[in-house]
């Protein structure tokens, strides 16, 4: 990584305008150089050019140049000679490096030599906007004549036969392709036909189970392509991963080359990792990363910087915008300088906040991953994280949205009591020294490909001897035959039923249907908001408090069953969390080996969820002011599991008390469930972890302070001390039906993620247990040195150590 870190005592001295990156990175350092931990800077660098191509159309080049473009980056010109070649690319190049020129260039060459057309994909509308605006500038710029157009759910409908027939570059989504392209591709017959080139933008975004998905609609869509005799090119391009070249490949499916090297120039940037100043030593507990957040946005805002948070939650949004606004938005007479983008709105609202942000008319944004992306939001001077994202790969990429226009930026990772914030912080060398992940795939995963299977079969019928991707589709279809969907004559699977497959195969999870979110403060009722699925259990209880714009709304109620949510404008002083447990039952063990004193396993297993009720957290002080009950059905999951386990006579030999040895249990679930996020990539959403008895009729979960008790279905509570076999088993599962190839890497790596949760638990400045270690801990066990929480999770660790 092209970084170089700094010590607090060599501030960094540069030339620089007034109201810089540099200044404020000067400025913050001088006033709160002890929460800096660590301090890079990632030197600016001129570009390296090329002339444009000698075979570039005379009117694109009159095009490019009326643009104020005489000459290309050097990694555009490199992915130029590669596409008129015929070879796929990748492009994997840093933020704002000019990647959307290395495809429009041939594509749109394509299209004027040879009325060829290209079919676009993002993962967002929001992408898919920025991209048709960018293309019709440079249309009306050269007079080229292109016919280009967004294709997705908010196209109107009398639009759709136009596009279809007419459309030179089609941009769309994965979803849209999956539920209304590839269906009806009869109606596309005049656009597959010429179909030349697929673009498939950030493609770092699709991995776990919509990457999952999106190999599958690909593999789709080369099957519809050679049914019409066509087999196109397609062009990757990818944000910084360590796999960019083999993860293109595994959603392609096809030869790719890699072009990495970009040309582009940049400014400097500057990264501090902030770590907020503890309030209680002796627990280790911490600032919040969200008041830390809060209060550098307010520093940067007033120095007249433009700014950019990220939160980790739609619930953080809301409440920093909350904050901000009080501060900036105070005057109703006056514009709105701080808007919150998230999912969720209605694209109306999006649309208005990212035409406003383009046309600098804010000053402070307030965002979830949404804006991780290449959308383009005119020039960002401050980019702050509040928490880190969980990758490196998407650090990067977020500071990466400031200092698009070659000024000094500055990027503020400002950590949590999460411990993987406070591993990252504690360890600036990691951070500077760290590569970007892998992102990681598993298309044939069972769920997933049985879905696809059926969807290309609507599309198409199968033939005896056909492939789908690698897979032999033979056993697929003889299920789907024998479920009344299909039927099987000369040789030909044809599909017989009354259904339509896709529209039930949600990409981005393996779980269907979203809720909405429906006001009725004025009698009317309004749709406001839409939430996943996942999420749906977790904020729309009834009771709980769900935030539009920092606005509070009330849930009244929940149809579960109609997916909506009823809520009422409220004014109150609080928000709500949900307070929710998972209990688990083994039902295969696949693989298993010794680990120290227990052993290791992997294999499947049945996981229960369960949303208890949820607390009341005033705003500000964050005190917890209350309760409330929560009735919604469980949420089951079949999927799998590397999980570790030691015998009851170990443990009763190693501890004074059950207790002590369930809390170790917590404690070092803990840290590994931090460690393996890292190691594989993956979200906290994506992999989750639990503590439960061996025969899944008990889980364990802890208090406020840390201290872990059991419970059983029934949510009663027992005392370890008076439980029959004891046997804590600590898990870590994918949190998504059938598993998406997560676990088993951990299982198989076994020994690299136990040496680092040791690290981490040991490397923790606290005394006997913190929030950034083992979780929160009591006063009096914080005093009780050899009875620490933190003691009993490095003996548990102790005796899981494999040996060397």
């Amino acid at each position: 990584m092209n970084a170089i870190l700094r010590s607090a005592d060599h501030p960094i001295v540069r030339p620089r305008a007034a109201g810089d990156g540099t200044a404020l990175a000067e400025r913050l350092a001088r006033r709160y150089g002890e929460r800096i931990t660590g301090s890079f800077l990632v030197p600016g660098r001129e570009g390296r050019f090329a002339p444009f191509p000698a075979d570039l159309p005379p009117r694109l080049c009159a095009a490019l140049r009326a643009r104020g473009l005489e000459r290309l980056y050097s990694h555009q010109a490199q992915a130029w000679e590669a596409c008129r070649a015929g070879r796929s690319i990748v492009v994997a190049t840093p933020t704002a490096s000019g990647k959307s020129l290395c495809y429009t260039l041939p594509v749109v060459a394509a299209a004027l030599e040879a009325g060829s057309k290209a079919l676009y994909l993002f993962p967002t509308k929001a992408l898919a906007q920025d991209q048709v605006a960018e293309l019709l500038e440079l249309n009306r710029a050269g007079a080229l004549g292109l016919r280009a157009a967004t294709f997705d759910g908010d196209t109107p409908g009398d639009a759709r036969q136009a596009i279809r027939l007419n459309g030179d570059i089609v941009v769309s989504n994965p979803d849209m392709l999956h539920q209304a392209i590839l269906p009806h591709h009869t109606k596309w017959a005049q656009f597959f036909e010429n179909l030349r080139y697929v673009v498939i933008d950030e493609v770092h975004t699709y991995r776990g189970v919509f990457g999952s998905h999106v190999a599958n609609v690909v593999r789709r869509l080369k099957r519809v392509c050679a049914f019409y005799g066509v087999a196109p090119q397609f062009i990757l391009c990818s944000a910084t991963i360590g796999n960019a070249a083999a993860h293109a490949r595994a959603l392609v499916e096809a030869p790719v080359e890699a072009v990495t090297e970009s040309g582009a120039p940049h400014g400097d940037r500057h990264i501090l990792l902030w770590n907020p100043p503890m309030v209680n030593p002796g627990l280790g507990i911490r600032a919040s990363a969200r008041s830390q957040s809060n209060r550098i946005a307010r520093i940067a805002i007033k120095a007249g910087l433009k700014t950019l948070v990220f939160c980790q939650s739609r619930l953080m949004v809301e409440v920093l915008t909350k904050y901000l606004k009080e501060v900036f938005d105070h005057d109703p007479r006056k514009p709105r300088r701080i808007r919150a983008y998230r999912g969720g709105y209605l694209p109306t609202e999006r649309r208005a906040v990212e035409r406003a942000m383009r046309a600098g008319d804010i000053d402070g944004i307030v965002s979830t991953s949404a804006l991780e992306l290449g959308v383009d939001i005119g020039s960002l001077d401050v980019v702050v994280l509040n928490g880190y994202p969980g990758s490196v790969s998407a650090t990067w990429q977020r500071f990466g949205r400031a200092g698009r226009r070659r000024k000094p930026s500055l990027g503020v990772l400002v950590a949590s009591s999460q411990p993987m914030d406070q591993y990252i912080v504690r360890h600036p060398e990691f951070f500077a020294a760290a590569n970007p992940e892998h992102a990681r795939i598993e298309p044939d995963q069972p769920l997933i490909l049985m879905d696809h299977i059926r969807c290309a079969a609507f599309e198409l019928p199968f033939a005896d001897g056909d492939a789908f991707g690698p897979v032999e589709p033979g056993p697929w279809l003889e299920v789907l035959a024998e479920s009344g969907v299909l039927h099987r004559e000369d040789g030909r699977w044809e599909w017989i039923a009354d259904s339509y497959p896709a529209q039930a195969v949600n990409l981005r999870s393996v779980a269907d249907g979203n809720f909405v979110v429906v006001d009725r403060t004025d009698g009317r009722q309004t749709i406001l908001a839409e939430v996943d699925y996942s999420a749906a259990a977790l904020t729309l209880y009834e009771g709980a408090i769900h935030m539009i714009q920092s606005e509070p709304f009330q849930v009244e109620r929940l149809d579960w069953e109609g997916r909506k949510a009823y809520v009422r404008r409220t004014h109150v002083d609080y928000y709500t969390d949900a307070i929710d447990y998972t209990r688990l039952k083994v039902l295969d063990q696949a693989e298993a080996a010794p680990a120290g004193e227990g052993d290791a396993s992997h294999g499947e297993v049945h996981v229960v969820r369960r949303v208890s009720g949820y607390k009341k957290i005033r705003f500000h002080t964050h005190e917890n002011i209350g309760y409330g009950p929560v009735a919604l059905p469980d949420q089951e999951l079949h999927t799998t599991a590397a999980w570790w386990q030691l015998p009851q006579r170990v443990l009763d030999a190693a501890f004074g008390s059950r207790q002590h040895a369930l809390d170790g249990f917590l404690g070092a679930a803990h840290a590994l469930h931090l460690m393996a996020q890292l190691l594989v990539m993956a979200e906290g959403r994506d992999l989750q972890k639990a503590v439960g008895s061996g025969d899944g009729a008990w889980f364990a979960s802890s208090d406020a302070a840390g201290r872990g008790s059991w419970r059983n279905a029934g949510g009663e509570a027992g005392a370890p001390d008076d439980l029959r076999g004891f046997t804590p088993t600590l898990y870590l599962y994918d949190n998504y039906p059938g598993g998406v190839g997560l676990s088993l890497p951990l299982y198989e790596r076994r020994a690299e993620l136990h040496a680092r949760a040791v690290e981490l638990v040991r490397g923790c400045a606290c005394t006997g247990g913190c929030p950034a270690c083992v979780g929160p801990v009591l006063a009096a066990q914080e005093e009780n040195g050899a009875d620490a929480p933190k003691r009993h999770a490095l003996r548990v660790l102790e005796l899981l150590r494999e040996a060397a």
